[in-house]
């Protein structure tokens, strides 16, 4: 099967940082159920090939290698035995007209395999581009958020009002729309260093291009190792010095 790499990119106002890792653990979680859901038994993406990025302005999640398509499936209910399924006259018993109803079908749509009455349904395979709007929706949807707000005159809610939002199948923007902002492929640089758009010609160019020309490391280890040693060097300047009774200067 083809496969292709995928990006969600939500833009926001800054977020609050103690909130940051565990909204983009959930955020991962609930794309990665929701294609699951679409693949039933199938395998969509390795688990590996799975990353969630997060900084002050941003939530995304990127999978590397995902199936493009959501295979065929068929499923198959056995109902009442085919000898009770009709009276003396021909016409559909009550237990074959309650199987039925169960299956949401008709009794025209049911079938007669060895001895019993079953429903059949057989879903032809479809492009996955056609359900990841949704999906992304209903992901940010369910974020673990204990206090929404809302902004403007809009009456949509979320952690921060929301500024952009980039979904990219490959090189294919995805249709779709979350908090009233249209998919596209343009992310955003940094605040301060480059506050301007920057376009992504393909999901896969994400990372490479947001620290190359936007000044931003989205992953959310490393902008916190890389920062680290810079934190701790600022602090120990920070220190006062002091004049100990029994030593020289110290800080």
């Amino acid at each position: 099967m083809a496969t292709q790499d995928f990006l969600i990119e939500l833009g926001t106002e800054e977020l609050p940082p103690a909130a940051l890792l565990s909204l983009s653990d959930a955020l991962k979680q609930e794309i990665c159920n929701g294609i699951k859901e679409q693949f039933g038994k199938e395998t969509a993406f390795n688990d590996e090939d799975v990353k969630a990025y997060a900084a002050p302005r941003r939530l995304a999640v990127q999978i590397s290698n995902l199936q493009t398509e959501v295979p065929s499936s068929s499923f198959f209910m056995q109902g009442p035995p085919a000898r009770i399924a009709y009276d003396e006259d021909g016409n559909p018993s009550k237990a074959l007209q309650g199987f039925a109803k169960k299956c949401g079908a008709t009794v025209e749509q049911l079938e007669e395999v060895d001895g019993k009455m079953g429903f059949r349904q057989e879903t032809p395979a479809k492009p996955l581009v056609n359900e990841l709007s949704a999906i992304v929706e209903n992901a940010i949807q369910k974020l673990p958020i204990p206090k929404r707000m809302r902004w403007g005159a809009s009456r949509t809610e979320f952690v921060r009002p929301t500024k952009w939002l980039v979904m990219l199948l490959g090189d294919q923007v995805i249709e779709g729309e979350v908090f009233g902002l249209q998919a596209g492929r343009s992310t955003m640089g940094h605040r301060f260093h480059h506050n301007e758009a920057i376009e992504l010609n393909s999901a896969n160019e994400y990372l490479e291009n947001l620290e190359s020309v936007g000044k931003v490391i989205a992953d959310f280890e490393e902008r916190r190792e890389k920062s680290a040693p810079r934190f701790r060097q600022k602090a120990r300047r920070s220190t006062p010095l002091y004049r100990s009774k029994t030593t020289c200067w110290t800080k």
